[in-house]
């Protein structure tokens, strides 16, 4: 017959947890979307535009067209995550994604690199980057959701801190067109087989609980001190609540979540894309510019899990204020000077500040709006977010090519920055 004690120590340490397995491949899928972001893109914009023959303005459209299309499609994708689960999704999105790379490398003229990127990459990574990573990971997870879509999203910020040097390197041994093929490949071992062996929908679906807390032998006591750490950690009653479309489209925490990030994400597609290149403009050699952009994501790498952590343990609300406020003190110290020092120290704030965009926002969704139909509301938020924040790359690139500058766009992404650090405090529960 088990014991007490023993039953509290299994309940409470349990060996390892499916979910964390979950995590496991979710880190891999990060790694491999970090490929599709505007970061990376970033580093092909002066050979691929020089050699493609079109302006950098022009060449921005490509990424909005990306994220246009992403949004488009996040509305139908989310409700099969909830119904489905990630395993085929991101499998099939792999598999299209990582031929599009391996095409990218064959084309003769801008409009083929936009048909490849638009119908297969950005095709692919819709199944397999975005929302559906982390709200596979959300379902795994209540007390611990934080410091797991961290611990995932570790992947994109390892894969992001690379690539601007080792992208560099490669451009000087096989050129940008093999480098594409690189990423095809890379993307189809680290996802594809992964995908299909591991991910499960849900920890309902193969008898566990969220968190591995067995509900079965979990006594009074220590469904007591779980509760109280729920309480700790904000967690509130609608996390098995289920919404439909109509249900969310009429709250105003839906609105306000979407317009607060959407506005940010308009900055920061806009210097995702453009930072290499505002670097060089400034005067500053290739490699320069690529190690400010592995400042920017070693300082996001390193704290995401930082911002994790302080999601549970400080009000979701509070934490993404801070967090919008520290982007806007590192962006202001960056475009002060030309002088590289505070280049190099601004960039380093922001990244810090950035670090937690990703873990915060999908927090967010998760807390207001809980996990069961968490893949349909997700859906609806990327698809008004995101096509807000569709505007950013081309407006950097066609104000640059009126001004000649990048400074009037910086600015702007300044105020859009704090706006959003004070408007995220009026987010409040919503009623179903």
């Amino acid at each position: 017959m088990t014991s007490p004690s023993v039953t509290y120590s299994r309940i409470q340490r349990p060996r390892i947890f499916y979910g964390w397995t979950i995590v496991a491949v979710g880190f891999l899928s990060h790694v491999v979307c970090a490929f599709h972001m505007s970061s990376t893109l970033s580093v092909f914009l002066k050979p691929l535009t020089e050699d493609l023959h079109v302006s950098r303005g022009l060449f921005s459209l490509l990424r909005s067209g990306e994220i246009v299309i992403g949004a488009a499609m996040a509305p139908f994708v989310g409700p099969l995550v909830d119904r489905y689960g990630g395993r085929w999704l991101m499998a099939g999105g792999a598999l299209v994604a990582g031929a599009g790379f391996l095409l990218l490398g064959r084309v003769n003229g801008f409009w083929q690199f936009l048909l490849i990127r638009w119908g297969l990459v950005t095709l692919g990574g819709v199944f397999m980057c975005q929302f559906v990573v982390t709200v596979t990971i959300a379902r795994w997870f209540l007390r611990k959701r934080g410091r797991a879509l961290a611990i995932a999203s570790l992947g994109q910020g390892l894969s992001k801190v690379a690539i601007p040097l080792v992208t560099a390197f490669l451009f000087m041994w096989i050129g940008w067109r093999q480098t594409w093929a690189v990423f095809g490949i890379i993307t189809l071992v680290l996802v594809v087989l992964p995908a299909i062996i591991f991910l499960r929908r849900s920890p309902e679906d193969v008898g566990m609980k969220p968190d591995g807390i067995d509900e079965a032998t979990d006594d009074a006591a220590l469904r007591a001190q779980r509760d109280r750490a729920s309480a700790a950690l904000h967690f509130n009653s609608t996390d098995e609540a289920v919404w439909s479309r109509r249900e969310v489209l009429r709250t105003k925490a839906f609105w306000l979540i979407c317009l607060t990030y959407g506005i940010v994400n308009v900055g920061i597609a806009g210097l995702n894309l453009h930072i290499f290149a505002y670097v060089s403009d400034v005067g500053y050699p290739a490699m320069i510019s690529a190690t400010v952009m592995s400042i920017i994501a070693t300082t996001q790498l390193g704290s995401t899990l930082l911002w994790g952590f302080l999601s549970e343990r400080m009000n979701i609300n509070k934490v993404t204020m801070i967090m919008f406020l520290v982007q806007g003190v590192g962006l202001i110290t960056a475009i002060s000077t030309s002088e590289l020092a505070p280049i190099y120290v601004g960039f380093f704030i922001y990244g810090a500040g950035l670090g937690g965009s990703q873990v915060l926002q999908e927090l967010i969704w998760a807390h207001y709006y809980g996990r069961v139909s968490l893949g349909t509301v997700r859906g609806l938020g990327i698809f008004i977010s995101h096509t807000i924040g569709a505007a950013g790359a081309p407006f950097f690139g066609f104000l640059h090519d009126v001004t000649g500058s990048y400074m009037s766009s910086f600015i702007m992404f300044v105020i859009a920055v704090v706006i959003s650090a004070f408007s995220i405090l009026l987010v409040r529960a919503p009623e179903k």
